[in-house]
């Protein structure tokens, strides 16, 4: 029997997704994003955008497992990891989220990690790596996110030397941000956009990196808000917008399966970390000064224990776009990571290092997988998980799948409000 909204389920399927659940931002200064978002000028070396490791092409990420930025070359999956003396010096240590819905008002903290969070910890009305040298005046959580790519030095920043953003990096993190806000308004076209866009901007010698940051959020937030998804149909009342598979899929997602333990709410998310046990590799992430070649997740943010290889629950609103999945894209497809969820060690005993998805770097390959070597590590990580076996038959795990691609959204996928656009205001080049 299928449960339909109005049936016993209903009780735990949440309410649908309005506008009311979204930020208001102003359409002039998401169309001033647009251009920003594509513009390699916010990139050390003037080579690489928030597109080239977010693109509409590739569900908003990369479909790398982990990225390649700075020194880098190409887009998606065939983007390469660069020659010579401009090769890439370290693969990005995580993979490219997805940014659907990210101007969603109750989100409260971003990264894998947890590293930007709502918090008054250093009154500037976030907690961030950038601490108390955090500037204020974000319109929003994702706004301030905006600003700590640009100054991450294998992400869009460059090496030391190679440029004078990454000169002044490597003093303090704002000394960067003063540097790429005059660059972006000393360009005509960009500082009269700035003008006529913000109410408390009267010359464009007064744009500053949070205005940039403001903009970047405002076209993010308006391009990428999905909520009309078959499911999101369903939660409205159409009981005729999900295929029978599909049903039983939201069955088993709120029931049998408990997905919906740490996928719950509108987003699909509880915002908190859970540890999976995903299959480790690459360079990680990890607390200051620790020698190891590990990702200690929400640890290398919190400092304790009790978070290591902790990772936040990512929201699921067109998840069939954004593969590979994990916080480190250990697997191809959505069944896979599926199947991981329902028996986690016997997935990552069968896990294989090609089923991650890492452009060809010779110089780099001797560390990509070397912490299997460390069985001590291993052992550690082995002891951290969070979910246990659900013994799920493969029609079942078919519908659940099902299921999941019954997020994916339509018109807000195929007809977004402002597309690429064909030329920036510096003359770089776009991807497309």
């Amino acid at each position: 029997m299928f449960l339909v909204p109005g049936t016993a389920l209903s009780a735990s399927l949440p309410s649908p997704l309005t506008e009311d659940d979204f930020i208001a931002f102003d359409r002039k200064q998401a169309a001033l994003g647009q251009l920003l978002f594509y513009d390699r000028i916010l990139s050390g070396n003037r080579n690489i955008a928030c597109a080239t490791c977010h693109h509409p092409r590739f569900g908003t990420s990369d479909g790398l497992s982990l990225g390649i930025g700075e020194g880098g070359a190409g887009l998606g999956p065939d983007r390469r990891a660069g020659d010579g003396a401009s090769r890439i010096q370290k693969r990005i240590p995580r993979n490219a989220p997805g940014l659907w819905n990210l101007g969603a008002k109750e989100l409260h903290t971003l990264f894998h990690d947890g590293r930007l969070s709502r918090a008054e910890t250093f009154g500037n009305e976030f907690n961030s790596p950038a601490e108390e040298w955090l500037p204020s005046g974000f319109n929003s959580l994702l706004a301030a996110q905006a600003v700590f790519p640009l100054t991450a030095q294998f992400e869009m920043a460059g090496n030391p030397k190679e440029n004078e953003v990454a000169g002044a990096i490597r003093d303090r993190v704002d000394n960067a941000w003063p540097i790429l806000a005059k660059r972006v308004r000393i360009i005509p076209e960009y500082g009269t956009l700035f003008v006529d866009a913000f109410n408390d901007i009267d010359r464009p010698e007064d744009v500053t990196i949070v205005d940039i940051a403001n903009a970047l959020a405002a076209f993010q937030a308006s391009e990428w808000r999905s909520m009309d998804s078959p499911f999101d149909r369903y939660l409205a009342g159409d009981a005729t917008a999900l295929a029978a598979d599909q049903k039983r899929g939201v069955d088993l997602f709120y029931g049998k399966a408990g997905c919906s333990t740490c996928h719950s709410g509108k987003l699909l998310s509880d915002q908190k970390f859970h540890a999976l046990g995903l299959p480790p590799f690459g360079p990680g992430r990890t607390r200051t000064f620790d020698p190891m070649v590990r990702d200690v997740g929400a640890m290398g943010e919190t400092d304790r224990l009790e978070d290591a290889y902790r990772f936040r629950t990512p929201m699921l609103r067109n998840v069939e776009l954004t593969a590979p999945y994990g916080h480190n894209g250990a697997y191809p497809t959505l069944e896979a990571i599926i199947r991981h969820h329902l028996d986690p060690d016997a997935m990552l005993s069968a896990w294989q290092p090609h089923m991650a998805a890492l452009p060809d770097a010779p110089w780099l390959s001797p560390i990509d997988f070397i912490v299997w070597n460390d069985a001590r590590e291993i052992a550690r990580q082995s002891r951290f998980r969070d979910i246990r076996p659900a013994p799920l038959s493969d029609p079942e795990i078919s519908d659940l799948l099902a299921f999941l691609k019954a997020l994916t959204g339509t018109s807000s996928v195929s007809s977004p409000p402002f597309g690429i656009p064909d030329a920036v205001p510096s003359g770089l080049p776009v991807d497309r």
